[in-house]
């Protein structure tokens, strides 16, 4: 079992910054690959970012490609967002997952373990 907790969001004006966090507890952190999903009100969750267990490889939506950075810190056991250039469109709850496996990562399906979710609300 992982339990994971995101902190981090608020409500930031367009053009800022916020960095998430999670913070995972149980299994061997360094095991799992790390995603970060977010939703909208009314709108299906996607994937935004993620990570392979060993941080070797990232992937991002287009939409954040350039502005969002995911990184890992296994000492710490805690996957981070950085999140710059916000947009208003950026606004959803953002949520961290944990997955086994290295690959499909983009899906939700391929992830085991989910955190409660962090808002984030970017004003124009």
């Amino acid at each position: 079992q992982v339990q994971l907790v995101e902190s981090g969001g608020g409500l930031v004006q367009a053009g800022g910054s916020l960095r998430l966090s999670c913070a995972a507890s149980g299994r061997t952190f360094s095991n799992y690959a790390m995603g970060w999903f977010r939703q909208a009100p009314g709108k299906e969750r996607d994937v935004v970012a993620f990570i392979t267990s060993s941080g070797g490889i990232t992937y991002y939506a287009d939409s954040v490609k350039g502005r969002f950075t995911i990184s890992r810190d296994n000492a710490k056991n805690t996957v981070y967002l950085q999140m710059n250039s916000l947009k208003p469109e950026d606004t959803a709850v953002y949520y961290c997952a944990a997955s086994k496996t290295d690959y499909r990562l983009s899906y939700q399906r391929q992830y085991d373990y989910w955190g409660q979710g962090t808002q984030v609300t970017v004003s124009s």
